[in-house]
């Protein structure tokens, strides 16, 4: 494999350029934005997976960085890594807190994303105009699902995995219409998947501290609150 080949796949860049996608580079800094935001609105009594999940937001962006100035497979994976890492770990820390399952059966459960992803991508990937935005779609969809099957059990934490559901497929949908405007906005709209997904993520770990600090404090999980 070549690591340094190089990858043009976004409307923005014209070249190979460190500087040639200046607007989806800089609006990775939204990503830091929201890991600070978070790390302060967590404070010091923030759980170790809160902890976790907003170091790994801080890595989104700084991957996601690298990736559109030096454009190279390498870079690639240093965009994608994170993002994958903060999926994993949302899913265990969800099926922990909001389940309330042990560690095994919580990481046995984690591990069943790769077969569903497996699963459902190909179906996305017939969906027109989705595009190479089909890696993703699994994952919103995974989330209205769990946000379906909380509703009962936990309906506030239902109500704000829905939310996030909601922002990410808007900001797959920009994802996706980012080559095929291209023509007729030559900045195209990748960067309004960094502002979106940077505030998702956000909220996603708002939603998860809200309960684990509710729960705590309460002394029991909360059903339906």
């Amino acid at each position: 494999m070549d690591w340094t080949q190089a990858i043009d796949s976004y409307c923005e860049r014209t070249g190979p350029e460190y500087w040639a996608e200046p607007v989806n580079a800089v609006t990775n800094a939204a990503f830091l934005i929201a890991a600070l935001i978070m790390w302060r609105r967590t404070g010091a009594g923030r759980a170790p997976i809160t902890r976790g999940l907003i170091t790994v937001l801080a890595l989104i962006g700084l991957g996601s960085f690298l990736f559109h100035t030096h454009g190279q497979v390498w870079s690639a994976i240093a965009d994608t890594a994170p993002i994958a890492l903060y999926v994993l770990t949302y899913i265990y820390a969800a099926n922990r807190h909001y389940w309330g399952l042990s560690l095994w059966p919580a990481l046995g459960l984690t591990v069943l994303f790769f077969p569903y992803a497996a699963a459902t991508f190909p179906l996305f990937q017939m969906v027109p105009g989705l595009g190479s935005s089909a890696g993703y779609a699994p994952v919103p969809l995974l989330i209205f699902i769990y946000a379906f099957l909380l509703r009962r059990r936990l309906l506030h934490v239902a109500r704000g995995l829905a939310i996030g559901a909601a922002i990410l497929c808007l900001s797959i949908i920009f994802r996706s219409l980012d080559m095929p405007i291209c023509g007729r906005l030559p900045l195209g709209t990748h960067f309004l998947w960094h502002i979106l997904n940077a505030l998702m993520l956000g909220w996603m770990i708002e939603v998860l501290h809200r309960y684990t600090t509710g729960a705590s404090s309460a002394g029991r999980p909360q059903q339906g609150r």
